[in-house]
């Protein structure tokens, strides 16, 4: 935003903090007309004809919209990406205690990515992992939605979990 001095248009339509239109006018007029009342000329509109100015305080204008910023900032939740790993021959034991980690990431409000390496001659029996990524899928079904189902990449399989909206 050009202020003050920066300003070097010919003419600009000057507006008011409260939103009076006070006309169209020279530049240095204008300028004049923001220094008698101790506040700044802002140019907030310079592709109109003319470029619309506002008489303003800049710096708590300025204050208000970092202010603004932060509220913003510390509303938004950040959701991570949490990811499960496991085999082709995994245990039940081993499967619950992974289907609980799932359970308390999606829990949390946070994605799960799950993912079988296959590894060797394991390659040829893709059907198991789609099983066993099923299995999963109905064990935490209770806290997560699949987002995207099971597919191939290279070696590995992959599927996203999504945390259902907390009631």
């Amino acid at each position: 935003m050009q202020i003050n001095e920066e300003i070097r248009d010919k003419e600009v339509r000057v507006v008011t903090d409260d939103g009076e239109q006070l006309g169209i006018m020279s530049a240095a007029d204008a300028l004049k007309y923001a220094s008698n009342r101790n506040l700044d000329l802002v140019k907030i509109a310079p592709q109109a004809t003319p470029p619309v100015c506002k008489v303003m305080d800049y710096g708590k204008y300025r204050f208000d919209a970092q202010k603004r910023e932060k509220e913003a900032r510390k509303n938004q939740k950040v959701i991570e990406i949490k990811e499960v790993q496991l085999s082709l021959n995994i245990d039940v034991g081993d499967l619950k205690t992974k289907q609980n980690h799932a359970i308390r990431f999606l829990k949390a409000g946070n994605k799960v990515k799950v993912s079988i390496r296959f590894r060797g001659r394991e390659m040829v029996h893709p059907e198991r992992g789609y099983e066993i990524m099923e299995q999963f899928a109905a064990s935490v079904a209770e806290y997560g939605t699949v987002e995207k189902p099971a597919k191939m990449e290279n070696r590995n399989m992959l599927m996203f979990l999504a945390a259902k909206p907390q009631k």
